[in-house]
């Protein structure tokens, strides 16, 4: 694959998520969950320009996902989408002027398609995203407590797969969470494991897949290193540190790299 888009990982986490993914025609904005003044101030120090966001789209409603969006929409008149479950879960957001979108849909966004796909959470219609050209492609997927072949079918082979690894199973099983919260995250409609990622891996990671970025990573119930070291055991990659000293694994040829997003430490793909 030609590299013609890439991914800027803004925030990822339960205290709020953004994502700029940029295409060879501008960028789409995924999700708004952070400050109008920390979405700028993080695009600022990774350098992206946020004037190139053509678009927003939402994946779901949850607050860590949509609560920045009012305020940015005040200096923002491009197209926002959503599926009507999402946007009929939030008063503010059906006074917002919403495109909406099936949860297996295609639309055309920055020189980009832009393909949604279900997912399952506990939320009215969630849905995660494939960004393809011509030549590349880039799989998101956040927030779901399992991959439906659906989900499977649009996140395999892609150049770059943003995927949830939110919690380590043991870690929250003997963890502070009330029972509720437990069973709650660990359902079907909560949150992917660093288990169930990993095996999810094995299916979804091809020959053109160079980057995984394990995503919205539970401060309380994992680690970048728990979470790293997982994943990289179901393809066969070494943990090591990256250049800028986080958890990484590669593998012995080179061509796949594993890393962590994180809470309040922005993070680009190329």
């Amino acid at each position: 694959m030609t590299p013609e888009i890439h991914l800027h990982v803004l925030a990822s986490g339960s205290k709020g998520n953004a994502a700029v993914v940029e295409g060879p025609a501008g960028s789409v904005l995924v999700d708004c969950g952070i400050s109008r003044r920390a979405l700028l101030g993080r695009a600022e120090e990774l350098g992206v320009d946020m004037g190139r966001v053509v678009a927003v789209v939402l994946t779901h409603e949850h607050s860590d996902h949509v609560g920045g969006l009012s305020v940015f929409c005040n200096r923002f008149d491009g197209p926002l989408f959503a599926t009507a479950g999402t946007v009929a879960a939030r008063r503010y957001l059906t006074e917002l002027p919403f495109e909406l979108v099936g949860h297996s849909d295609e639309i055309e966004l920055a020189g980009m398609r832009v393909r949604t796909f279900p997912t399952s959470h506990d939320v009215a219609d969630p849905i995660g995203l494939r960004f393809s050209t011509g030549d590349d492609a880039l799989g998101f997927c956040t927030d779901t407590g399992e991959l439906g072949e659906e989900a499977l079918e649009a996140l395999a082979g892609v150049r770059i797969l943003a995927l949830e690894s939110n919690h380590d199973e043991r870690m929250l099983a003997t963890g502070d969470y009330p029972a509720y919260l437990k069973a709650r995250v660990s359902g079907p409609c909560g949150h992917l494991s660093n288990a169930q990622a990993a095996v999810a891996l094995r299916r979804l990671v091809g020959p053109d897949t160079e980057t995984v970025v394990a995503m919205h990573l539970s401060q309380e119930n994992n680690r970048p290193s728990v979470c790293v070291r997982t994943l990289a055991d179901a393809v066969g990659a070494e943990v090591g540190a990256g250049e800028d000293g986080r958890p990484e694994a590669r593998t012995a040829d080179g061509r796949l790299t594993i890393c962590c997003a994180a809470q309040d430490w922005p993070l680009s793909v190329f």
